[in-house]
């Protein structure tokens, strides 16, 4: 699957994931990189993608994830951090 591709998923899929009670939230496209056979999508409030002012971020978007090979989507997890925060080629 083409990255383009992977990302257009990853979209589709956070706006279903957003609820009423949240911020408009929306992909960090500057942190988009694919390691380790996924698409690792980092997200945030729309506010803060703006500006990055640190005091808009929120806390605990972990990245979408999106298999390159079988176009799987989902939120990372903890037991995955190591993916995004070492990242391998």
């Amino acid at each position: 699957m083409e990255q383009d591709e992977a990302l257009q998923l990853a979209v589709a899929f956070l706006a279903r994931s957003q609820r009423d009670d949240e911020p408009p939230l929306a992909i960090d496209e500057e942190r988009l990189r694919a390691s380790n056979g996924l698409l690792i999508v980092p997200y945030n409030s729309v506010q803060f993608l703006a500006s990055r002012d640190a005091r808009e971020q929120l806390l605990d978007c972990w990245p979408i994830l999106v298999d390159l090979e079988r176009g799987d989507v989902r939120f990372g997890t903890l037991d995955e951090r190591h993916l995004w925060r070492n990242p391998s080629v």
